[in-house]
């Protein structure tokens, strides 16, 4: 049953929307700037442009595209692509658990729309605007003013990498653009020991794996980097209670 004092906090505010564009706005060049690259990789690990353009519309997340386009390209089992996917996209569950307690009395079908649409820099400006999950009015035209400008800045970038890397030639080397484009995104997130310690070990069981079927070593390094990652940062959180 809707409740309609919650229904009428959710009305569109215009003051709220406007901010979070506002909000927003400076993340959208990068935003695009990244589907850009990835809709490049996209064609040049073999999708057919109608592929590319379904798997951008319906797929919208750029590590975990990149992840499995390898593995597409090598025809892996749909259970490892669709596998690597979830575990590259784990971090979509804490986003979901962040965001439940301030839209958790909106009908599923909505939920499930905002949750397709969201992205991580959407979901990290409204918790720092919001971090309180009592209702409020604003809160939810605040999120679709984040996300829709994030979805749309992805799916132009994105579109307009497809077309442009289905014309450009193999021998141009674009196929690279979407390591070169992981690497520049995991650099800045490497803050801290256990981070540090997580990426060594991935990369490290990356290249030992890299022999295994479909890909496979790309799956056993990100699960044991993220447990790595885990271990060495329960250690450093225990250390520092002892010496407190």
């Amino acid at each position: 049953m809707t409740n309609p004092a919650l229904n009428t906090l959710d009305r569109h505010h215009p003051q709220a929307w406007r901010e979070a564009v506002r909000a927003g706005m400076p993340t959208l060049f990068g935003i695009a700037a990244w589907g850009l690259v990835v809709g490049v990789a996209m064609v040049k690990s073999g999708l057919s442009v109608p592929q590319a353009l379904a798997m951008t519309l319906l797929v919208f997340a750029g590590s975990a595209q990149l992840a499995a386009l390898p593995l597409i390209a090598t025809g892996a089992p749909i259970s490892v692509i669709f596998l690597t996917a979830v575990v590259v996209n784990l971090r979509f569950v804490i986003f979901a658990a962040l965001l439940a307690p301030h839209f958790a009395h909106l009908p599923w079908r909505q939920r499930l729309m905002l949750g397709y649409v969201s992205g991580d820099l959407a979901v990290a400006l409204f918790l720092q605007k919001y971090p309180d999950a009592a209702p409020q009015a604003g809160k939810l035209s605040y999120l679709k003013g984040l996300i829709y400008p994030n979805w749309s800045a992805w799916q132009v970038g994105s579109i307009i990498g497809i077309f442009v890397g289905s014309t450009v030639p193999p021998e141009w080397g674009l196929g690279f653009a979407g390591t070169l484009a992981i690497v520049c995104v995991m650099i800045p997130l490497v803050a801290g020991v256990p981070a540090l310690c997580g990426v060594l070990v991935a990369g490290a069981v990356a290249v030992a794996g890299f022999g295994l079927p479909y890909k496979l070593g790309l799956l056993v390094a990100v699960v044991v980097g993220m447990l790595a990652a885990m271990l060495v940062e329960s250690c450093v959180t225990q250390l520092r209670g002892r010496h407190v």
